[in-house]
């Protein structure tokens, strides 16, 4: 992985003066559990394999954005090791001049036999989306029995020696009460920083409402009940979620607050789906179709010239808490978590 210094890497800036540094690249929109805050239990209609960008095309808009100021890479899905041969996708790249960082999201259904492969090709942190410790609860959110896999994907994917691991939960409201502690202990016995996620209105089914959101200060309150939370400086700056450190120490948790204090305006990330559409916000109701323009055989100066247009446009903020807002037509696992 080549890497630039700071000094000598370009700077990417938006319509709203915000520095992007980030790109998300949703490689499936394919998952192999259902959660009910991102997609229907049946019936799902999924992209034909065809309409799904390859790992050379990904690799070219990679390359583009990699000459522009984005060196963090993060795969998406669905879940993206349901994606054949993912790791040579990261060792394409990793390759990328100007690239400092790939990481992913993932359930973790398949990481314990693919944890070593993945850090191998040079992936270097994970998120892993886990919401309950208590299984009838974890089943109930992803509508699979399967916590023990996930936990022994967890358990590989610590041994491999990644960088950085993240626990992604989602809070909603009479749900998950009773799970924050189990997995903030989790995370200060196992080193994993946990973050907890209020639940956003990008469900299939359509069921969001204001009132099943467990907000960030509730998360605090019932967290500060038996820890010390010390706030840390800054870390909005860097990403989505305000952190705090335990005072005793003993790791530190993170707190996305997407819908009762919007981080908008520290925002520094764009989005690709996996059929190769640009989404300069998460809740965009505009996309950019790149996949268009590389199956015309556009140049990287062309497609450059779409990023750029595009980020002359990128929303200031979402407007979750406004009676204007519109809800994006693709569900989370189609957009790319």
């Amino acid at each position: 992985m080549a890497e630039a210094t700071q000094k000598e890497r370009p700077i990417l800036i938006d319509g709203m003066g915000r520095t992007i540094v980030n790109l998300r690249i949703s490689v499936t929109d394919r998952c192999n559990f259902r959660c009910t805050y991102c997609m229907p239990a049946d019936n799902v209609e999924f992209m034909d394999r065809d309409e799904l960008l390859s790992f050379e095309e990904i690799t070219q808009v990679a390359r583009v954005v990699s000459k522009m100021g984005i060196y963090r890479l993060r795969l998406t899905g669905g879940e993206p090791l349901l994606r054949k041969n993912l790791p040579t996708l990261i060792q394409m790249l990793d390759g990328l001049e100007g690239i400092e960082d790939i990481a992913m999201t993932t359930n973790a259904f398949f990481l314990k036999d693919q944890a070593q492969a993945l850090k191998d090709a040079g992936l270097r942190r994970l998120n892993i989306s886990l919401d309950a410790l208590d299984p009838e609860k974890f089943a109930h959110v992803n509508r699979r029995d399967c916590l023990q896999q996930v936990l022994d994907g967890l358990a590989a994917a610590r041994k491999v020696g990644f960088k950085s691991i993240k626990i992604n939960a989602v809070a909603v409201k009479n749900f998950s009460e009773t799970e924050i502690l189990k997995l903030v202990e989790m995370g200060r016995s196992e080193g994993f920083e946990v973050r907890f996620i209020e639940f956003m209105p990008l469900d299939a089914d359509q069921i969001w409402e204001r009132d099943k959101v467990l907000f960030g200060h509730e998360i605090l309150d019932l967290i500060n009940q038996r820890y010390e939370l010390v706030p840390i400086k800054d870390s909005l700056e860097i990403g989505p979620a305000s952190e705090y450190s335990f005072a005793d120490g003993k790791g530190k948790i993170g707190i996305i607050t997407a819908v009762s204090n919007p981080f908008c305006d520290y925002c520094n990330r764009i989005r690709m789906t996996a059929d190769g559409k640009l989404r300069t916000c998460l809740f965009s109701t505009n996309e950019h179709n790149l996949k268009e323009l590389i199956r015309s055989g556009a140049t990287d100066g062309d497609i450059e010239q779409r990023i750029r247009a595009a980020l002359v446009t990128k929303e200031p903020g979402h407007k979750i808490n406004l009676d204007s807002f519109e809800r994006p037509v693709r569900a989370m696992h189609a957009i790319g978590g």
